[in-house]
């Protein structure tokens, strides 16, 4: 079995930071991005944590990355806002665009912002949880570059493609799921890679265009998007949100853009914030979410998305988390 290191949330942070740091980062830069990594990994998903941090540091140092960026804010419309992240990665053009969001969907009943220029490589689970802790229900979407096949086709078109939703639960912890089109995720594809395991029937094909549970040859193949023409339409529907709507680069586009640094291509995010207080049933939505929900958890063997990650997040400050031990001697040695 592989070696791993157990860090403290605080001390994983650290390493991040530092590691941002050494590389071309200012420390809002720094401190945005490994504010978002360690949130995955207290949920305990390795996938979007520390995992990400090589890549991260393999684009700031190619220079892809602006590791000084100054993300600024531009009002569209009393609905709309849109952040311009100068290249940056896209924990810290969320932090600006945030409130903005929020001010402006809490005015409106809904709203909608716009990341571009961006560089994101991140869980977005983290960006819809804090606009339900505003008390909103929200949405999130991005791209990635070519890695997954239209309903039924061999060759690669679409990112990974995520979207994200969260539902505020007034005293407690909010309903969220994140989820790519594909299959499975990237990053557990390269995990599984990284650690020798197969993968699920399904989850892609190998570069003859024939499914594999081989993650290598996935790796150099193409990934398939869940439920076949189901979640291939969804693909094409985040493709369009994220560049068509609001001017960014398609994943294709970012392909032929991008320098293979192992780290994030630059991209958009698209994301919508709704004040359910604002549409009609501004007393009773709360209450009468929470029946569903308990109509929800009393069919045996259900369990509501986020719980297990809301467990594990309760557990990891006092458990630390657990690393491979080859990925922290890599973050120490790009550090230097």
């Amino acid at each position: 079995m592989a070696e791993t290191v157990t860090l403290s949330l605080e001390e994983g942070f650290e390493l991040a930071v530092n590691a941002f740091l050494a590389n071309g980062c200012d420390r809002r830069n720094a401190e945005a991005v490994a504010r978002n990594m360690m949130q995955a990994e207290g949920d305990r998903c390795a996938s979007h944590g520390l995992f990400r941090c090589p890549g991260y540091l393999s684009s700031l140092k190619s220079g892809k990355i602006n590791g000084k960026a100054d993300p600024k804010v531009i009002d569209l419309a009393p609905g709309a806002v849109k952040v311009d992240g100068d290249g940056c990665m896209a924990p810290v053009a969320l932090e600006v665009g945030r409130q903005p969001l929020i001010d402006k969907a809490k005015a409106n009943g809904i709203a909608a912002l716009a990341l571009t220029r961006v560089h994101h490589f991140s869980a977005l689970w983290v960006e819809v949880e804090a606009l339900c802790e505003a008390g909103l229900a929200g949405f999130a979407f991005t791209a990635f570059k070519p890695v997954v096949t239209p309903g039924g086709g061999t060759q690669a078109l679409y990112g990974t493609n995520p979207m994200a939703f969260g539902w505020p639960r007034p005293g407690k912890d909010p309903v969220i799921f994140d989820q790519a089109s594909s299959a499975k995720a990237r990053g557990e594809i390269q995990i599984a890679a990284r650690d020798g395991h197969e993968v699920p029937p399904g989850t892609g094909i190998g570069p003859d265009g024939k499914e594999t549970t081989d993650p290598n040859e996935i790796l150099k193949g193409a990934q398939l998007p869940f439920g076949g023409y189901k979640g291939a339409n969804i693909a094409m529907m985040v493709e369009l949100l994220v560049a068509g709507l609001i001017g960014e680069w398609f994943s294709y586009e970012a392909a032929e853009g991008d320098t293979n640094d192992g780290g994030p291509p630059r991209g958009g995010e698209f994301m919508m914030a709704i004040d359910p207080s604002r549409f009609g049933d501004a007393d009773g939505w709360a209450q009468h979410s929470e029946a569903f929900f308990e109509k929800f958890q009393s069919i045996p063997g259900t369990r509501l998305p986020s719980a297990r990650r809301y467990k594990n997040r309760q557990e990891t400050p006092e458990t630390g988390v657990v690393i491979p031990k080859a990925l922290y001697d890599q973050i120490v040695e790009l550090t230097g």
